[in-house]
């Protein structure tokens, strides 16, 4: 069998799954991996196909079940940049939802685990509701209720921590930390 042909079959079909290249290649090397540890066991050799991508699938699952029980904070070189001084004015609306964006990984993280999987599938990878649904074998309207509920608890985490305004659509103009001085790590004024 030839890996480099199975390797650039599989690609597309994976890449379309998850959110960068090297997230692709991470789980290829494990597609790969598993076909070479269950290739003895395969007994009909005429359902190769059908077997290679069952594994592709699983594997793509895998993945995001890891990445949505250990979400990562975003890279310093992705971090939202804030307007140093010098640099053009930031409407403070703006200003509101930079500095809460860039730390809300760490937030999610501190999520109770079905949450933090659910909102980091939907709210930080872009998978909608019924792609999550599947990654983590879930009924949609219990993928959907976790979302409801981890965002709501994701709220009151960010409200424990500041005050928040909001205009009359529900976006975020405004953030100032709590006068009580009973900031969590990475709270907006850390």
């Amino acid at each position: 069998m030839a890996w480099e042909a199975v390797a650039e079959r599989l690609r597309p079909f994976v890449r379309a799954r998850v959110s960068s290249d090297a997230d692709a290649d991470d789980v290829l090397q494990d597609v790969l991996l598993r076909m070479v540890r269950g290739l003895p066991d395969l007994r009909d050799h005429d359902r190769l196909g059908p077997w290679m991508y069952r594994i592709a699938r699983t594997a793509i699952a895998d993945h995001g079940r890891a990445r949505a029980r250990h979400p990562l904070a975003e890279p310093a070189s992705e971090a939202v940049e804030i307007a140093a001084p010098g640099e053009p004015e930031v409407e403070e609306d703006e200003m509101a939802r930079r500095v809460v964006a860039s730390v809300l990984r760490l937030f999610v993280a501190a999520l109770p685990e079905p949450y933090r999987e659910a909102v980091t599938l939907t709210d930080l990878d872009g998978l909608t509701q019924r792609e999550a649904a599947e990654v983590l074998s879930l009924s949609l309207s219990g993928m959907k209720s976790r979302v409801q509920r981890g965002r709501a608890k994701l709220r009151a985490m960010l409200e424990a921590c500041c005050d928040l305004a909001v205009d009359a659509r529900g976006r975020l103009v405004a953030c100032e930390p709590r006068p009580d001085g009973q900031l969590p790590p990475g709270c907006c004024s850390a």
